[in-house]
C-alpha cells in the first residue's frame, strides 16, 4: 500500500469517526437543559471536521493545511484534555484516553501528511 493509500484510509476513518459527533450534537439540542453545552458544541465543530477530512480524500495534496490543522488542533485537544484529567480525578481515566488516541490520530496524520509542493508543482506543470 502506498502512503498516499494509507493517507486516504485514515482520513475516511477519522473523517467518519468525526462525522459521527453529529449524534451528541443532535442529542444536545433537542434536550440543552440536560446536556453540556460546551460538549455540544465542540462535537459541532468535530463534525464540521470530519465533512471536510471526508472532502479532502479525493486530493489530500490540495487539503495539506487541513490535515496539519487536524494533526495539531488534536495535539492540543489532547494537552488541555490531559492537563484537567490530572485535575478532575472522577475524570482522569477517560480523559487520559481520550488524549491518547486524539494524539494518536494527530501523530498518523503528520507521519502520512503529504509533502509541501513546489511553486511550480502548485501552477501545474503546463504553466
Amino acid at each position: 500500500m502506498t502512503r498516499e493509500g494509507a493517507l486516504k484510509i485514515t482520513l475516511v476513518l477519522v473523517g467518519l469517526l468525526f462525522s459521527a459527533a453529529i449524534y451528541p450534537v443532535i442529542g444536545g439540542l433537542r434536550d440543552p437543559a440536560n446536556s453540556d453545552t460546551g460538549d455540544t458544541m465542540m462535537m459541532g465543530l468535530y463534525f464540521t471536521l470530519g465533512i471536510f477530512l471526508l472532502i479532502a480524500v479525493r486530493n489530500p495534496s490540495a487539503h495539506r493545511s487541513l490535515i496539519a490543522f487536524t494533526a495539531w488542533s488534536n495535539f492540543a485537544h489532547a494537552a488541555v484534555m490531559s492537563a484537567l484529567g490530572f485535575e478532575i480525578a472522577t475524570e482522569r481515566a477517560g480523559f487520559l484516553v481520550g488524549s491518547a488516541v486524539l494524539v494518536a490520530i494527530g501523530v498518523v496524520l503528520i507521519a502520512l501528511a503529504p509533502a509541501k509542493q513546489s511553486a511550480q508543482q502548485a501552477l501545474g506543470s503546463g504553466a
